[in-house]
């Protein structure tokens, strides 16, 4: 009598947990079609290979329109948080430059190799070179100099013992002829020695700042240093609300994610999920095992 109560619920148990667990590994199992005789088995390949593409998709446009949209990211990534962070990555990269006895040479190494470094240099100092040299031939340099030149031998020769015998009065009258021939003079040394004299002091000051300690560039500088963090923040602000739309619509995560997921793996795809799942696809499988009793012993008092 006492099998008689006790068969039903223990066989319904074990008949609703095998039927749950073979439920659930026919979602990922068999992974391609089966064939006898040329025609396919039914339920091959398990749910998930078979709508693998479409599920791809799905989870693609969800995670495009539903997580990773501008809203959403625009939130987290302004959130005073997120900026507090940034300033305080900014800040301890500061903090840690103030005490690096790094050259800038040694220290953009790090991040370039060494053809880079010296082609950036090349490139930088010939443009500043060419527009220094554009400065130092514009005609108004010479007539500049040639006048301070004039005006301040004047102002010399007023305050001399010269000057008592008005003789700056003689240098006022023919200043002018002078100074228009020095500012000839001036120009001409300067239309052919600037491309020269530019390459040769902005190269010679490129190399002392290369070879200068980072911790020298730093220090002494906290309050541009402060108008620089804020600087960073409020470009990195702009970024992110000026052009994160065209930055998703550029990179199109929905794509990246379908096509993620369609290269993925049957059996790493199958890992991913069990992983995240194991717990709640287990407690499916012990449901069945209760359903299951709960239905065998319903069965055993109806047959009774």
């Amino acid at each position: 009598m006492f099998l008689q109560y006790i068969s039903g619920p223990v066989l319904g148990a074990v008949i609703g947990y095998i039927t749950n667990d073979i439920a659930i590994r026919m979602l990922f199992r068999p992974r391609t079609a089966k064939y006898i005789l040329g025609k396919r088995v039914p339920f091959t390949p398990g749910i998930i290979p078979k709508e693998k593409n479409r599920i791809a998709g799905a989870i693609g446009g969800a995670i495009s329109e539903n997580l990773m949209n501008k809203d959403v990211l625009e939130k987290t990534l302004l959130s005073n948080e997120m900026l507090e962070k940034l300033r305080n990555a900014v800040n301890e990269f500061f903090n840690t430059q103030m005490h690096n006895e790094e050259t800038l040479e040694q220290f953009a190494a790090h991040y370039l190799t060494e053809e880079e470094i010296s082609a950036m240099r090349e490139s930088t100092c010939d443009e500043i070179a060419k527009l220094i040299s554009a400065k130092l031939r514009d005609k108004a340099i010479g007539a500049n100099i040639a006048h301070a030149a004039t005006q301040h031998v004047i102002d010399k020769t007023r305050s001399s013992v010269v000057g008592k015998i008005k003789a700056d009065r003689l240098l006022e009258v023919i200043s002018s002829p002078i100074e228009a021939k020095l500012a000839q003079h001036i120009n001409e040394v300067l239309q052919d020695q600037a491309p020269f004299m530019s390459i040769k002091i902005v190269y010679a000051e490129a190399d002392k700042l290369m070879a200068m300690p980072m911790k020298d560039l730093f220090k002494g500088h906290e309050q541009q240093l402060e108008q620089a963090r804020e600087g960073i923040v409020s470009v990195y602000r702009n970024i992110i609300s000026d052009h994160l739309p065209r930055i998703l619509e550029s990179i199109n995560i929905s794509k990246i994610v379908e096509t993620r997921i369609q290269e993925m793996d049957m059996k790493e795809a199958e890992q991913i999920i069990l992983s995240v799942m194991k717990k709640e696809l287990h407690a499916i499988v012990w449901l069945g095992a209760l359903l299951g009793s709960i239905m065998g012993t319903i069965m055993t008092f109806i047959s009774i």
